[in-house]
């Protein structure tokens, strides 16, 4: 197994300490930096898969599958741990988790096709804004600039997130009609 790929297996293991971490944040004063740390290294290892990936030549069907369900499921895991503290609406977490179910149904249907849909520059974006909204909110600074800069983060992914979803469907529109 290549680098990238031990990069994202290695950040789907540090979904559940993640989720832990986080889950003591009530409980243990630094439990909270922990998940932040633990958040931000997953982080990491999502900028380094891909770019390690694809400048050395390793892409690998593995990888191609792997590395956006690993993306998936450490953002969905975050906000769904903050909604339960009350830190964001679940209405935007629930736009968010449908973006990502629609997008993933519209790859598997590209696939049986034969396609791989790569993400866009849109989509990257919408992923590393929901990644910093995600460090700051859990964080809880309480100061109003940081409150201001939760709602911004906030309000830009979700922007992103919708254009993103309409970007995907209007340019692979052919996938839904089976034409290639």
């Amino acid at each position: 197994m290549n680098l990238p790929n031990r990069l994202t297996i290695l950040r789907v293991c540090l979904i559940p300490v993640f989720v832990i971490f986080v889950m003591l944040t009530n409980r243990i004063d630094w439990a909270k930096w922990a998940a932040v740390a633990v958040f931000a290294a997953a982080c990491v290892t999502d900028f380094f898969d891909g770019r390690i990936a694809r400048k050395y030549n390793m892409v690998t069907n593995f990888g191609k599958f792997m590395d956006p369900l690993a993306d998936k499921l450490l953002v969905c895991s975050a906000l769904i741990c903050l909604v339960y503290f009350h830190r964001i609406l679940l209405g935007v977490v629930i736009i968010i988790v449908a973006r990502e179910f629609i997008i993933s149904g519209f790859r598997l249907v590209a696939a049986q096709q034969g396609l791989v849909l790569a993400a866009s520059k849109m989509a990257k974006v919408k992923t590393a804004v929901q990644m910093i909204m995600i460090i700051v909110l859990i964080m809880n600074i309480d100061l109003a600039f940081f409150r201001v800069f939760e709602n911004v983060l906030v309000w830009a992914s979700l922007v992103l997130t919708i254009g993103s979803l309409l970007e995907y469907l209007i340019k692979n529109r052919s996938v839904m009609k089976g034409e290639m």
